[in-house]
């Protein structure tokens, strides 16, 4: 479809949560903007969301994270504990566009749920807790933005906190996300006064009054800057703008030739407009990233970030996804309420039922011959580029990322006769999260759970009991270890057995190496004389064996070179795997073990008189201090620790410091254990401890 394709559908109220879903009326692609929330756990996201859908008319009143009754975070586990978990998608229009926005969880153990959501989104917000800046899930998540080239625009939340600071929330932001930002709004007051802010490209100022408790901010006071103001306020502004200026100057040469052509006597004097429009294109290009600032939870600054998102982010046709799709049935998602449409136009984010073998991750188009015709478009897009900008004309979407799982226990469902609907539940659960991984104990045939963390097992097993009626049990939860070897190996073994009145004869010699980065997997070359002597099927045979051996254990990444393989006609392909399968458990063996341990990077933050018993409880956890860092009032902590000493860290962490810290983990590397806890390790795994 093209741009000048429209689409028109009506839709009926919803009559649950006073939501109120209008008629649609007929709209441009270029109007469209499919757009992702992503944050740390807490700074406001799902607040932020919720007065877009109140001040756009969508819903009759606040939703509150804490009463649990916001609109994307529907489901119980995300209202008992008030957090995001999964992400949720709404749509709601804005003066006279659409935004189709998702709802993304801020926590770690559900940063699949943020990677499937960025890679179909044209844009995304970042929102920061003023008084934090950038924290350790902000990195992780503009990360999965930059990789799938997401334009953002930056929202600096809670600007009423006692802590909120602009300047350290802008310097964060240039430090640890190595961005550029570009402030766009200077605010009227600081913590508690904060009242409101002005436009640094208007010059436009807009104030809210009233209390939190009464006042709902649909209305606000906006007006021009004029000479009479506070003289501090004009002179901020007027600082601030020639930067604004200056910094969209250095990114946009054609706005810089703007400057120096018609408005060299006074670069103040340029239009609003021409501002405007070179500032979308520096964000567009991902140069820079506009800055805006407000207090979601009392109601300031959420009308001109919904501004921002229509005048600066992309709309669906300028950026690469030539996808079109027809399905029997399509709904408009509402977080958890679905309106069914006839029809919708490219650009849109919709729901569709029934697909039966898709997951998440596919691409999927309605016909061959669609797909060849939206690649020869990509085609002539790329060429009509210069050499050094042309981009991929693949039609698929770049892939999930699938972190590997770190924490694992059993599970079993209440009796024999429920064990093929605890199995369907598991594969239905597993479709929708790659993260979850599951599978069977070849010793005692357990089913077992392999997730992100302690939170995702528990909302895992929570939605199992909810969802599909199962009492489970979990078995305790343990640490994903892996193996390594300790140094290179070569060994050599024939086989020799006579079936029936066959005889089969193989012989093979082969490496092992380690491989130095961490992964999962073992890759397997042949000596270039054994590659060009063996067919295909025997090529195929010794691979299986030795993916066969590799699998005995849960190991880190192997390299195996086959060096040489012999075998007497009539040998079957079977032999020859079993043959390199014990050839290659035997080089494993020579070769030494060492087990592996996930060690966690850690952040903390808290105060400074707190730290004291935090640094000798990370002591007493085997914990390496890396930095310590000052974060206003507070203490920022960064360690790595390994994740078997993290259980249950919430609870002696809130014990510790009186409820007053919070910490964030995530995986940061394999290494290998001391002498000492292996063997504590070994002797507990084989029940002696």
């Amino acid at each position: 479809m093209t741009c000048e394709h429209l689409f028109t559908t009506s839709f009926r109220a919803c009559k649950n949560n006073g939501l109120l879903i209008p008629n649609v009326s007929v709209m441009f692609l270029v109007r469209i903007r499919n757009i992702g929330i992503m944050a740390h756990i807490d700074a406001g996201k799902t607040t932020t969301t919720e007065r877009m859908l109140y001040f756009s008319g969508y819903t009759r009143a606040f939703g509150d994270v804490d009463d649990g009754d916001t609109v994307t975070d529907y489901m119980a586990q995300e209202r008992e504990r008030g957090i995001t978990i999964q992400s949720a998608a709404v749509t709601f229009d804005w003066k006279d566009h659409r935004i189709n926005l998702i709802d993304t969880p801020g926590h770690v153990d559900f940063t699949l749920e943020v990677e499937r959501a960025l890679r179909v989104l044209d844009g995304a917000v970042a929102v920061f807790d003023a008084s934090a800046g950038v924290e350790a899930q902000t990195m992780t998540v503009w990360r999965q933005a930059e990789k799938h080239k997401i334009p953002c625009v930056c929202f600096l939340n809670k600007m009423d906190k006692p802590a909120a600071s602009l300047r350290y929330s802008l310097d964060s932001i240039k430090t640890k996300l190595k961005a550029n930002p570009i402030l766009l709004q200077i605010p009227i007051g600081s913590r508690k006064s904060f009242t409101g802010l002005v436009d640094l490209i208007t010059r436009q100022k807009m104030t809210w009054q009233g209390s939190s408790l009464t006042y709902d901010g649909h209305a606000f006071e906006t007006s021009a800057l004029q000479p009479s103001d506070d003289p501090d306020v004009l002179q901020a502004v007027s600082e601030a703008r020639a930067t604004l200026i200056e910094q969209v100057a250095d990114l946009d040469d054609d706005f810089a030739e703007l400057l120096l052509g018609q408005y060299s006597e006074s670069f103040d004097a340029v239009p609003a407009g021409k501002l405007q429009e070179a500032l979308r294109k520096v964000t567009l290009a991902r140069k820079g990233v506009p800055v805006l600032c407000g207090s979601s939870l009392k109601n300031k600054g959420v009308q001109p970030l919904l501004d921002a998102i229509t005048a600066y982010l992309p709309a669906p046709n300028e950026r690469n996804h030539d996808l079109v799709e027809r399905m029997s049935r399509l709904l408009l998602p509402f977080a958890d309420q679905h309106i069914e449409i006839p029809s919708l136009s490219a650009g849109n984010i919709v729901l569709t039922v029934g697909l039966k073998q898709t997951v998440t991750g596919d691409t999927i188009v309605s016909s061959k011959a669609s797909a060849a015709a939206a690649v020869r478009r990509a085609q002539q897009e790329a060429e009509s580029k210069s050499s050094s900008q042309r981009e991929s004309s693949s039609l698929v979407l770049a892939g999930v990322e699938v972190p590997e799982p770190v924490f694992f226990c059993s599970i079993e469902p209440p009796t024999l006769a429920k064990q093929a609907d605890l199995e369907h539940a598991l594969n239905c659960l597993q479709r929708e999260d790659p993260s979850l991984k599951v599978r069977i104990d070849p010793d005692s045939g357990q089913t077992i759970l392999c997730g992100m963390g302690e939170l995702h097992i528990e909302i895992i097993h929570d939605r199992i009991k909810r969802e599909y009626n199962i009492e489970t049990h979990l078995g305790p939860l343990q640490v994903a270890y892996r193996e390594t070897i300790l140094q290179s190996a070569t060994a050599t073994d024939t086989l020799d057995r006579t079936l029936g009145e066959k005889r089969h004869v193989v012989t093979v010699e082969l490496a092992v190496h380690a491989l130095m980065e961490s992964s999962t997997s073992c890759d397997v070359t042949f000596e270039e004389e054994v590659k060009t002597q063996l067919p295909a099927v025997v090529r195929q045979a010794v691979e299986n064996g030795v993916q066969s051996a590799y699998l005995q254990g849960n190991r880190n990444g192997l390299k195996t070179v086959i060096q040489h393989v012999s075998l007497e006609p009539g040998t079957s392909a079977a032999m020859v795997s079993a043959c390199v399968s014990r050839c290659m458990l035997k080089a494993l063996k020579l070769a030494g073990g060492q087990v592996l341990e996930p060690v966690m990077a850690l952040e903390v933050t808290v105060g400074e008189e707190y730290l004291s018993p935090v640094l000798a409880d990370l002591a007493q956890r085997r914990g390496t201090i890396c930095d310590i860092q000052s974060r206003q009032e507070n203490k920022v902590l960064l360690a790595t620790v390994p994740l078997a000493e993290m259980m249950g860290y919430s609870t002696v962490l809130r014990t510790l410091t009186s409820g007053n810290a919070t910490f964030s983990l995530e995986l940061s590397s394999y290494e290998p254990m001391n002498t000492q806890e292996q063997n504590i390790l070994l002797n507990k795994m084989a029940g002696l401890a």
